[in-house]
């Protein structure tokens, strides 16, 4: 299928993980795909993987807490492809910390997670507003709804991407320009990795103790967060603004 034929999407954190994989597959879907990310060995690489296949896609470095670099997404999306159709607003800092947090934390967290996602949404949008709508999806997580031990500097983001799409989509609906969340359970990545290294513990160890928190009684993959992400930036989700879907496994159906 070409759910994406001619989009052209910014996808933000598409180095690795969810960024990623769902760059690849709006790559499949015939997107034309502008990947944000201070990882620059990891975006490049995820561009040349599109183009090989025969796709199209270009990497951008870009820190999204410094509004210079936030603009140069869209700017670099217009400049090679013309127009922006899609935001996907998935980078984020992993600061998980409790009331320890430093001010430093604090600001790394809310730099990237939240004031990140607004300016580039800001740019995006303008950009979308030009060519009469879009859509943006933002990476919420279930970490917006549930309590979990020394996650307060990660979650308090979390909860606020949510709140932050609601309004995105009532300030955004009058330009034709959707906005809606994902929020996905564990998702195995490279972060699951270092974590591992960190806790010292094996990958089978982490799968096992965070898989039986889900119905599901496994930890998800970034593909499965993709098809998700997939959904809701498509014409297939045309009457679908304002909300949040759960891509969890069921961990918070419990």
């Amino acid at each position: 299928m070409n759910r994406l034929k001619d989009k052209v999407a910014i996808i933000t954190g598409g180095g690795a993980g969810i960024g990623q994989a769902t760059a690849f597959l709006f790559a499949e879907e015939g997107a034309n795909v502008v990947i944000g990310d201070i990882d620059q060995s990891g975006g490049e690489a995820t561009a040349a993987g599109i183009n090989a296949a025969g796709g199209k896609a270009i990497f951008v470095y870009a820190d999204i807490s410094k509004e210079s670099d936030a603009q140069k997404l869209t700017d670099e999306a217009v400049r090679f492809f013309g127009r922006v159709d899609i935001l996907v607003n998935n980078a984020a800092a992993f600061v998980l910390k409790g009331l320890e947090a430093t001010v430093e934390d604090w600001q790394r967290s809310l730099g990237v997670n939240v004031i990140g996602t607004a300016l580039v949404s800001r740019f995006a949008s303008e950009a979308m507003k030009k060519t009469g709508g879009g859509s943006i999806v933002n990476l919420g997580s279930m970490s917006s709804f549930i309590a979990q031990p020394h996650f307060v500097s990660y979650s308090a983001t979390k909860a606020a991407i949510i709140q932050m799409t609601k309004n995105m989509a009532m300030d955004l609906a009058p330009f034709g320009i959707r906005v809606n969340a994902v929020c996905p359970g564990t998702i195995i990545t490279q972060a699951s990795e270092k974590h591992c290294a960190q806790a010292g513990i094996t990958m089978d160890e982490f799968k096992a103790t965070e898989g039986a928190k889900h119905l599901l009684n496994r930890p998800g993959v970034p593909r499965e967060v993709a098809c998700p992400i997939l959904f809701l930036a498509s014409d297939e989700a045309s009457f679908i603004t304002g909300t949040h879907l759960m891509v969890d496994g069921g961990y918070t159906a419990q």
